[in-house]
């Protein structure tokens, strides 16, 4: 953990339009669902790109 206020947040938007904020290291990509965790070959997918729309600056 680093200290406090060192978390540097970014807005993202949703699906519905409502707008949340997430860690910046996080603004780039988002976890998959239960249906998108694996890839057709079988293998863990850990990350999905985040769309650029969603991030709203």
């Amino acid at each position: 953990m680093g200290k406090t206020g060192s978390t540097e947040w970014t807005k993202i938007k949703g699906r519905k339009g409502q707008i949340r904020l997430v860690a910046r290291s996080e603004s780039s990509h988002k976890n998959p669902g239960p249906m998108q965790k694996y890839t057709s070959s079988g293998t863990r997918r850990r990350k999905i790109a985040r769309s650029a729309k969603a991030i709203a600056r």
